[in-house]
Parts: C-alpha cells; structure tokens; sequence
C-alpha cells in the first residue's frame, strides 16, 4: 500500500500528461531489446492498464543498468515559475558511461529540454557533461534558445530595489557555453572555454528605465576554465567539494558589439554527511566583469543563483552570494531540502554595503527519477519578493 501510495503521489505531482517511454541508443541490439519489451508488455496487456505501466516505468527508471549507450527517460508535465507563469515542459534525461567497466568514473550525463508556458515563453535548449575513459578529460556544454515577456528594473541595488522602475519587455535569447578540460592530478583540470550570447530586447513599455543601454547585445567570448573537483557525481553530489573559476575574454576583434569587456566567475561548494540521509551542502560563488558589460551579460541575483527573487532583478558588474542547504532522504525515493542564503550585487568593491546583502530562504522537494537525478520542486522567499520553481538536478 506504501509502495503504491508513493507512486500515485509522484504521479500527482508531476502530473504527467502523456506515459513515458524508454528511449534508447539506435542500434541493433536495443531494438532487439526494445521489440522483446514491447511482446512482453503486449502478453500482458489484459492485466495491466495504463496506470500499472506507468507505476512500472517508475518502478525502474532509477534502476536501469550504465552503459555506454545512453539511456534516456521521458518526463513530462506542467509547471509554473514566477518569470514563465504557468506552463507545459518536457525532459528527456540520458546516463552513460564511456567505461562501464569503471565504477569510480563519473557517469555523463546529458538532457534535451523544451518548454512552452502562458508568459510567452518558450525554450529549447540541450546541457550535459561527457566524461572521457579513465577521467583523464571531459567536456562541459550548454546550448539553449529561449523567447519571453519578462522585466527590467535597470541596473544597480537602489534601481532593483525600486518597484516602480519595473519595466516589460519581450526577451530574445540565445546562449551557448562549453569548455574542454584535461586532467592535470588527481581531480584537478584545466581547459579552453568558449561563450557565445545574443540578446535582443523587444517591444520595451518604457524606455526610461534602459537609460540609453542598446537593447540589442551580442557577445563573444574565448578564455580559460579550471577546476578542482572531489565530488562523488556530478547531479546529485553526497560527498566531496568543488572549486571552479571562468575567466573570459570578450575582445573586439571577436565580434562583439560593445566595446571589450571581461568577466572572471568563481564558486566553491562543498558537501558533507551529516546524519543519516543527511548531506549539509554549502556554496559561495560570485561573478565580476570588467570593461564595457553590455546588460545582458551583467552578474544578476535570481534563478540558481538565490532562488527567492526574480531573475534578474538585481543586477550589476559585480554579484556575490552565499547559500547554505539541508538535504534529507525521507522514504524511497523521496527527499527534502531546506536552504538560507544571502547575495548584493555591487559595481565596484568598494561599493559594497551590508544593507544591500538581500536575504534568501525557502524550502523544496525532491524526487529521484533516476540514480542521482532528482526532479527539484523550490519555493523560495526573498526580500518582498518569491520565487517557485521546477527542474531536474540540484541547484548546485
């Protein structure tokens, strides 16, 4: 009865629209394997009913064996974000591994993302890790295009904190990040990294609020990105740390339509057992740009990144914030989490003022889909301000 209450309430919560299905490497062998599923499933179709199916899809979707073959499984349903409003996602979330036979290789991971929601909203986007044999390499990518109404409230910590400059306008976006690191020692790497942005900001109710910043932006960027990595894995770490630093460089000669400008962006995490099925994890991060930073390219407090405000009302050349997180197992494959944090957003350092550090609590739920990657249900509470939101993974 425990068994089946819990899936009825993940399927509630999720409220799938349509019933999963496997979706595998195209290849002999797993047609074969597919077409033998579909005879099994068939012989058994007087007994059991879509709902039976789909308990099972569940059943097994954090279960499945690691190949080098992805294995990719479909999540789809509605949800609803304070920037997007109501609306209607699909997730198709692969694992594989280029050396099964390693248990100590991190598994890569990759997933194909769509949305579409009531704030004119849409997005298509693909984001992953590839882990090369032996982890003597890997590859970071991020490839996403998205069209929205959204705001601005211009730049700097008085004009975010002002309501009344809040101005709507019609998002157009298009961002691609990747780096390619080598090992150097033991969870150490280092490689080039590349960023390439375009922005347009369109159909802007008030024009006052831009104070004369070109709505249109794109950006170019070539530069370097380390990183010392302990973690156990990397969409659900239990254990280990994680230091990171991005330094890039947006020169003119690259294409970019403002003049030069540079960004150096900086995060420590670090996760520990506290207790049983407890893992406090813990996060400091901060991006600073220097030069001509167009708006868009601007550090900004919301999202990830304090998950309690608007994205991207509070923004300048400068951003620091610190979160602090409880994460409990609870019953199967169930969880919850309880987070504080504190960021500001700054022009230069020594500009910064302890009444502009902007305070951030809220808690969440977490569901794992598969091994070690739980879809994340957060609601977040800020200064006049909340924010609510749903993915896939921690939010670091």
């Amino acid at each position: 009865m425990f068994r089946l209450f819990n899936y009825i309430l993940s399927i509630f919560i999720f409220s799938l629209t349509v019933s999963p299905v496997f979706v595998k490497a195209e290849s002999l062998r797993d047609s074969v394997e597919t077409i033998n599923y579909s005879i099994q499933t068939a012989d058994n179709e007087t007994k059991d009913n879509a709902l039976t199916r789909l308990i099972k899809y569940f059943d097994s979707s954090n279960k499945k064996e690691i190949t080098s073959r992805p294995d990719f499984s479909v999540l789809g349903g509605p949800h609803y974000s304070s920037e997007k409003g109501f609306g209607l996602g699909l997730v198709v979330a692969g694992l594989y591994s280029t050396q099964p036979t390693n248990s100590l290789l991190p598994i890569s991971n990759i997933s194909l993302v769509g949305n579409i929601a009531t704030k004119k909203f849409y997005m298509v986007g693909v984001e992953g890790v590839h882990v090369f044999p032996k982890n003597t390499k890997r590859i970071n990518y991020d490839l996403s295009f998205e069209s929205f109404a959204t705001y601005f409230w211009g730049i700097g910590y008085e004009m975010g904190n002002n309501n009344s400059n809040k101005t709507k306008y019609d998002l157009l976006k298009l961002d691609f990040v990747a780096d390619m690191e080598w090992r150097l020692a033991e969870g150490f790497y280092i490689g080039p990294a590349i960023r390439f942005v375009h922005s347009n900001a369109k159909n802007i109710r008030n024009d006052r609020t831009w104070a004369g910043l070109d709505h249109a932006s794109t950006s170019t960027a070539a530069g370097l990105r380390l990183q010392y990595d302990l973690r156990d894995n990397f969409t659900a770490p239990k254990r280990g740390l994680l230091l990171e630093v991005t330094q890039l460089f947006y020169p003119e000669f690259l294409g970019n339509s403002s003049n030069a400008f540079s960004s150096t962006e900086a995060g420590f995490s670090m996760y520990v057992p506290v207790w049983r099925d407890g893992i406090v994890a813990g996060r400091i991060h901060g991006l600073f740009t220097y030069g001509s930073t167009p708006w868009d390219m601007m550090a900004y407090i919301g999202g990830k990144n304090m998950r309690g405000y608007y994205e991207g009302r509070y923004r300048d050349k400068n951003e620091i914030d610190l979160t602090l997180e409880l994460r409990q197992h609870v019953w199967r494959r169930s969880g919850i989490v309880v987070w504080s944090g504190v960021a500001t957003v700054f022009p230069r350092f020594g500009d910064i003022r302890f009444k502009h550090f902007l305070p951030d609590f809220g808690f969440g739920y977490r569901w794992e889909f598969k091994k070690n990657s739980n879809v994340r249900i957060d609601i977040g509470f800020g200064k006049h301000s909340t924010g609510f939101m749903f993915g896939l993974n921690e939010a670091f």
